[in-house]
């Protein structure tokens, strides 16, 4: 038993940030399961209301909605696309980043979920609840397509960009909340919703990383912050970033770099972000890694 739990703890340490948020929305996903089916109830003081009043009364439901699942295709789908996407993310930007984009892609979407109720309460149906990671899975998906629009995946036998894939994803959830006012017994107005707040979000943070700003910053703080409290001088388990000061790209002197093929530089590049973070790199390796995007 003492090999067993060794074990599992040990591939629990191995996974990237985004397939830990994978476990727990799984052990949350059978909670909620378990619940549901015996007790009849389910984890409702982390849904988030529509109705402010109850909102005011767990705030906490702002972030902790988009780990409540309980209808097993919701939960299979959006965890599957959070393994690839951040599978994508985890290996060019650093964890901390990761984590901005996909809390405040919740917080986004639960936010413009709430105005839409709120502010339009005869346009939508009332008392209606938030859950899912969907708004924060937005998130991550446009920040990679707004931040390197032209970069090309795999899709089955052919490539294709990355911004045609978000813009499809963003026309289905216009299209999906449109559908949902129209049709609110079976529409689902208000999670759409949600996905095109998580989507502004990590448009607005990738047009503005590009332009040299990261508007997480003062998140990241105040969850370091919040960390902190938690820990008792524990060092963090988050990659320390090191800035290169010494002129060289990705460990070589500019000539040397230069003689290497595009692929090879790319692959430099992205070996300094893996061991360092995003955060390590300078201008010129930025610049250079957006143009190979493009």
């Amino acid at each position: 038993m003492t090999s067993l739990n060794y074990d599992i703890k040990d591939k629990l340490q191995r996974l990237n940030v985004f397939e830990k948020l994978i476990v727990v929305n799984f052990a949350l996903f059978l909670i909620g399961l378990l619940l549901k089916n015996i007790f009849h109830f389910g984890l409702n003081w982390f849904e988030l209301p529509s109705n402010i009043s109850e909102f005011i009364l767990q705030p906490w439901s702002l972030v902790t909605y988009a780990f409540i699942h309980y209808d097993f295709w919701h939960f299979f789908f959006n965890m599957i696309w959070l393994y690839f996407i951040g599978g994508m993310f985890s290996n060019m930007f650093n964890i901390k980043m990761g984590l901005n984009v996909y809390f405040l892609g919740a917080i986004f979407g639960g936010l413009l979920f709430l105005l839409g109720y709120n502010l339009f309460p005869d346009t939508f149906s009332f008392g209606t609840k938030l859950v899912g990671a969907s708004a924060a899975i937005r998130a991550l998906l446009i920040f990679l397509c707004a931040y390197m629009p032209n970069m090309e995946v795999r899709f089955f036998t052919f490539n294709i960009k990355l911004w045609y894939i978000g813009a499809v994803v963003v026309v289905l959830d216009v299209l999906g909340v449109i559908a949902g006012i129209s049709d609110t017994v079976n529409g689902n107005a208000g999670g759409n919703l949600a996905h095109l707040g998580g989507a502004v979000l990590g448009y607005l943070y990738a047009r503005q990383l590009l332009k040299g700003t990261d508007i997480g910053k003062g998140f990241e703080k105040m969850m370091d912050g919040l960390s902190s409290m938690f820990k008792k001088g524990s060092k963090s388990p988050l990659k320390t970033v090191h800035k290169n000061k010494s002129g060289k790209v990705a460990g070589y002197s500019k000539e040397e770099f230069s003689e290497f093929n595009k692929q090879k530089k790319i692959d430099l590049i992205l070996d300094k972000i893996s061991k360092s973070g995003y955060d390590s790199l300078t201008k010129e390796e930025k610049e250079f890694l957006f143009k190979a995007g493009k």
